[in-house]
């Protein structure tokens, strides 16, 4: 790669909100390889440098905003680190900048929407896979917007001012970490999957506290203070007798200096806006070049665009409007910990892992609803998102998210008795029996009892991805909304759930669970928890799609593969016993477990699923039926025409790895 630096200042410009960018690498994508219409790519990485005004309304919203330090100019400085795939003939391209929110400091969407394999920068062919992206036109851009990512090379982060007293003096307050060890451990990081921990401020502060339960509801027991410590750094926890495996371990503990995180919002929010409405000479955009912004967000990711668009940062400085169309994948009906005091991004809420942090939270649904055992009432899109600053969005999930992480609370009302009208700007599709992304495929065992869930939906996003840009620039109305529903009986009560009686498979007792809350009389209005663990009051009802014959959900977008199935694929799957309890959902893993063969391999195991010999008879005969069923939701709207022979051949190999009876 290139490498340089070109340093463009914008501190002059009527609106400063970007204030320079650094450009410091910038080289052609895969040597100039020309995408269709479109031609070659190249790829530029940097830094942007901000300053916001903390008395500009749309800052307003920022979680300790009024505490962070300013500049002469009374501004509030940041910067984060930046990622753009751009064509270079910037005229060739379709219009749109599509803004991938990073998970955990990475870069996914090329691995998603064009089956590239995973690259922090991408240098060969296999790293940007089929240039689907690429060919459609889009401008690629990624920004760091979380402060605590893990250091890695190639990592996307924001560089956030520390909130602090107006003294000077340090804040201080409580953090929560827990932790689930696989085996008997000595010591545990307080950080999330290796991100950056806060440190605690005092070891022999009696607020420090260490617990250890058996179950997510499981009773604490305070583990004696002589028998743990924290290590010199004060950023882990250790036990000369051991951690043991399968238990819950929470420490609370006091900590100081929490960065000002709502900031990383306001970056994504400013850096669009620039490329929208102004320019980047130092990045080849001119002025009129980008007419449309789209966010995709996958998980955390899309529990951001959730988050960003319940404080109302759609709006900038200028008071317009920044994205045009949202598109949040896997995020349930979450949000999560992106602008609070002492936040910590990564945490989500799983049902063995990261418990109760301020994820699963009123409110789920778009349009505002009253908690009648709060007397809370509140919406996403009505919390803080004036109607003229909302967005086109397009919710899609698995059923994961439905069985793990409290799915059909965005979409149904409080007290769980009828289905929610989404509103006109809102589509939601569930992609039927699929887990948290698919697996890859031959499918592992890995953590949980039965093989991983391959069930490939990124057919249909590159569909509804086309879709949304076609939305938001003329108007041109996507496939209906699929999910399940309360009214037609598709979305039940664990209850009601009609799974077939599968030769070694358990069904989950229950989904996840999701409460009301309290972190304290701050945390509401001030993002400032002052009780942890939270107290928790009532669960909110939570349903999951009812299956057909099969055990495969009935309702939601149906991928050919489910809908000329070879196998039951479920959106759950037990932990094995070397992963975690055996009685416990494994976090974002689902299940594939193939149709017997043969007639004679069912009656040997009494399995009430008809074999795939008795279903097909032939290879060419399922094959048929799989480019049958493709075609049909080519005409619904949900795939590309183009995509059809490679979902046929992708079928292919399910056959022949059932048939041969690799699994």
């Amino acid at each position: 790669m290139s490498s340089r630096l070109v340093v463009y200042d914008l501190a002059s410009s009527l609106s400063a909100e970007v204030v320079r960018v650094e450009v410091k690498n910038r080289a052609d994508l895969l040597s100039g390889k020309s995408f269709g219409s479109v031609g070659g790519y190249e790829k530029l990485s940097g830094k942007i440098y901000f300053a916001v005004d903390p008395a500009n309304s749309a800052n307003r919203t920022i979680v300790d905003i009024d505490k962070a330090p300013r500049n002469a100019s009374g501004k509030v400085e940041f910067s984060s680190d930046f990622y753009l795939i751009k064509p270079k003939d910037a005229g060739h391209g379709n219009g749109t900048v599509l803004y991938e929110v990073s998970n955990r400091g990475g870069k996914g969407m090329l691995g998603f929407f064009n089956f590239a394999s995973g690259s922090l920068d991408p240098q060969t062919t296999s790293d940007v896979g089929d240039g689907f992206l690429m060919e459609q036109g889009f401008t690629l851009l990624w920004i760091g917007w979380q402060f605590d990512v893990p250091t890695r090379e190639g990592s996307l982060r924001a560089y956030l001012p520390i909130a602090r007293e107006p003294d000077g003096r340090p804040i201080r307050g409580l953090v929560r970490s827990d932790f689930e060890p696989t085996e008997k451990i000595l010591e545990e990081s307080l950080a999330d999957r290796g991100h950056m921990a806060y440190a605690v401020v005092d070891p022999k502060d009696p607020a420090n506290v260490l617990t250890v339960r058996d179950s997510a509801e499981g009773s604490r027991r305070t583990i004696p203070r002589d028998q743990w410590d924290f290590t010199l750094d004060g950023r882990s926890v250790r036990m000369a007798a051991g951690f043991e495996a399968k238990k819950i371990y929470e420490v609370v503990y006091k900590s100081q200096d929490p960065p000002i995180a709502g900031l990383g919002s306001a970056a994504v929010r400013d850096a669009i806006s620039r490329l929208k409405y102004g320019s980047a000479p130092e990045l080849s955009i001119a002025a009129g070049t980008v007419k449309r912004a789209i966010a995709y967000g996958a998980s955390q990711s899309a529990r951001f665009i959730r988050t960003y668009l319940y404080d109302g940062f759609n709006e900038d400085e200028s008071h317009r409007k920044v994205f045009d169309g949202m598109m949040s994948e896997r995020a349930a009906s979450a949000r999560g910990s992106f602008n609070v005091r002492f936040a910590q991004p990564s945490r989500d809420g799983d049902p063995w892992a990261n418990f109760l942090y301020p994820v699963n939270v009123f409110p789920f649904t778009d349009a505002a609803q009253l908690d009648p055992d709060t007397g809370r009432r509140d919406g996403l899109l009505s919390h803080a998102t004036k109607e003229q600053f909302r967005p086109k969005i397009m919710y899609t999930n698995s059923s994961y998210e439905y069985w793990g992480r409290v799915g059909s609370l965005f979409h149904t009302t409080i007290d769980g008795k009828e289905d929610v009208t989404l509103m006109p700007n809102v589509r939601a599709y569930l992609f039927a029996a699929a887990q948290h992304g698919p697996a890859p495929f031959p499918p592992p065992r890995s953590v949980g009892q039965q093989m991983n869930n391959p069930l490939d939906y990124r057919w249909t996003m590159r569909k509804l991805l086309v879709s949304m840009n076609r939305w938001i620039a003329d108007g041109t109305e996507p496939p209906p909304s699929a999910v399940p529903r309360i009214a037609n009986g598709t979305l039940i009560a664990r209850d009601k759930l009609k799974f077939p009686a599968v030769p070694n498979v358990t069904v989950p007792a229950a989904p996840q669970k999701a409460y009301r809350a309290d972190y304290g009389s701050d945390f509401v209005t001030k993002g400032v928890a002052s009780q942890e663990p939270p107290t928790l009051g009532s669960a909110f009802p939570v349903f999951v799609p009812q299956v057909d014959a099969d055990g495969n959900d009935a309702a939601g977008v149906r991928m050919p593969e489910l809908a000329v199935p070879l196998a039951t694929y479920t959106g759950w799957n037990l932990y094995n016993e070397r992963s975690g309890p055996a009685n416990v959902m494994a976090t974002t893993t689902g299940s594939f477990i193939p149709f017997p063969r043969t007639r004679a391999e069912r009656e040997k195991t009494n399995d009430p699923r008809p074999s795939v010999e008795e279903r097909y008879g032939t290879r060419d005969h399922y094959l048929d039926l799989v480019s049958k069923s493709a075609n049909e939701l080519v005409s619904k709207g949900y795939l590309i025409k183009e995509d059809v022979p490679r979902i046929v051949q992708q079928a292919g190999m399910r056959w022949d790895f059932v048939m041969g009876a690799a699994n």
